[in-house]
């Protein structure tokens, strides 16, 4: 079996309990887990040998919240809200209608692109969701193309109600049988618990018909205003409650002292004109908090983690180790993958071998050099899957 020894770590960010930055370091690879981690000069002999020339190394990024699954371009909506046109959740269904008129080797197509250009920047762990199609037909086809691109799958049926079809009618075909349909395919449920999309009471009926169904939860809370999605989520232990652009002192405080994880999406924040998420506010409290791409056609259209770790450094009010954190092993307990033999965003011995090598010397330059093309090397489970922004497989 060959083993891989990667030296010249000018600087080795594992995201162990202590959070240290190791340097002059060095790993071991060998059948996609890591072996051997520690200073490079006792580096023991392995088959294959990897210099990374003074650069530094670190968890692959974990990516949990996008929308990949999707037909169709909103490059004119989006347009107009640069122009001033306000965000609305209605704006979905111009992708629904895409959605539902394309195939399912389309759908794969599209999604597997999309995750093919988030590895080149480094992320090796990526969820997806359904929730363009909400028909029984479409949201069974998102699910299965989901599923056979994405690391971890959301049904979000629950995305908003959409034309005809009667609201009630509509709930009930989400929690029955468009659930039973995708069930098989997805480990989440979620729900956009918002105006224009679903009250406090829908949501919780839906999370309640998911979790009868054996799937965890998560939550679109308090993206466009105080919608009770951040509470609701907190009360019934989900997962994470994701967007949180707007919060009482009530959420904070619900938020910290819950497992629940805030996942702040900056990239969707800058293309809505919505108020950042009040992260240091948030950290400071005590809560968890993760960063995800937000990654779909009419709001966050980018498949980029270091522009998110590097926007939440200069605009959130986070420290780089902070924003970093919250990339990678933050992100991880978002989708219950922190801990145990199955863990990702973090690098430790008898765990994942999912990593990323940075053109710079130190993770401070994915703030201090935003927008620069920084990924050098990406390895997931073990396999270097290629360098810098060339395509990668998904």
């Amino acid at each position: 079996m060959t083993t891989e020894l990667i030296t010249g770590i000018r600087e080795l960010t594992t995201q162990a309990d202590d959070r240290a930055r190791r340097h002059d370091a060095a790993l071991v690879i060998e059948a996609g887990r890591i072996l051997w981690i520690g200073p490079a000069a006792r580096a023991p002999a392995a088959g294959l040998r990897t210099d990374v020339g003074g650069r530094a190394l670190l968890p692959g990024w974990v990516d949990t919240h996008t929308h990949l699954v999707f037909a169709g371009d909103r490059a004119a909506e989006f347009e107009a809200r640069m122009a001033g046109q306000a965000y609305a959740a209605g704006g979905i269904n111009t992708t629904v209608a895409a959605t539902r008129a394309a195939t399912e080797e389309q759908l794969v197509a599209t999604a597997a692109r999309l995750r093919g250009e988030a590895a080149a920047q480094g992320t090796t762990f990526l969820e997806t969701k359904t929730g363009y199609g909400l028909d029984l037909a479409s949201e069974t086809r998102s699910a299965r193309a989901a599923a056979s691109v994405a690391d971890v799958v959301t049904f979000l049926g629950a995305h908003i109600v959409p034309p005809g079809i009667g609201r009630r009618d509509y709930l009930d075909l989400v929690t029955g049988s468009m659930l039973a349909a995708v069930a098989p395919h997805v480990q989440f449920i979620d729900a956009f618990c918002e105006v224009g999309a679903f009250d406090v009471e829908e949501t919780r009926e839906v999370l309640l018909a998911g979790r009868a169904a054996g799937l965890g939860l998560r939550v679109h809370g308090n993206q466009l205003g105080f919608s009770g999605g951040v509470r609701l989520a907190v009360e019934l232990g989900a997962a994470s409650v994701d967007h949180c652009n707007h919060l009482e002192s009530a959420d904070v405080d619900a938020l910290a002292a819950s497992d629940t994880v805030a996942t702040l999406l900056p990239a969707c924040d800058l293309s809505t004109r919505q108020p950042f998420p009040p992260a240091r506010r948030l950290l400071d409290a005590g809560a968890h908090i993760a960063l995800a791409t937000n990654c779909n056609p009419g709001t966050s259209y980018t498949t980029s983690m270091p522009f998110c770790v590097a926007t939440a450094v200069l605009q959130m009010g986070l420290t780089v180790e902070e924003a970093v954190w919250a990339a990678t092993r933050g992100a991880a307990r978002a989708v219950g993958r922190e801990q145990g033999v199955d863990a990702v965003g973090s690098l430790r011995v008898g765990g994942r071998a999912d990593l990323q090598v940075l053109d710079a010397p130190s993770v401070a330059h994915l703030a201090y050099r935003p927008g620069v093309p920084l990924t050098w090397g990406v390895w997931r489970q073990g396999v270097r899957v290629g360098r810098g922004s060339q395509p990668l497989p998904a």
